[in-house]
């Protein structure tokens, strides 16, 4: 039998670092999660130690998210679903986006 180099890919693999199906997202994270697939950003304010204390998610067009506060941040920070670049805005990445479920009503 002859065996593969080193190096050689692997036919057949089914792994995909991004997606996990299994993944439960709550009701609140869901609408987060939309916000921010049609072009919303959160923002943060940090104490002097670095800490996130408060957190605002807002819409495409400016409008606030109420029920968004810094717990569902922390889990969706935990959870990889959204990133920040260079200290930017936290914007959804691309583990959130595979990870967001459909909805009906978009009006992207």
């Amino acid at each position: 039998m002859k065996q593969k180099p080193p190096g050689a890919p692997r036919i057949g693999c089914l792994f995909t670092p991004f997606y996990e199906p299994s993944m439960n997202i709550s009701k609140y994270e869901q609408r987060a999660l939309h916000v921010l697939a049609l072009g919303g950003r959160i923002l943060h304010e940090r104490e002097k130690n670095a800490k996130i204390t408060a957190v605002t998610c807002f819409t495409r067009e400016g409008m606030i998210l109420s029920d968004f506060d810094l717990a569902t941040f922390q889990k969706l920070l935990r959870k990889g679903l959204i990133e920040s670049r260079l200290g930017s805005p936290y914007r959804i990445s691309r583990r959130g986006r595979m990870s967001v479920r459909a909805q009906l009503n978009n009006q992207g």
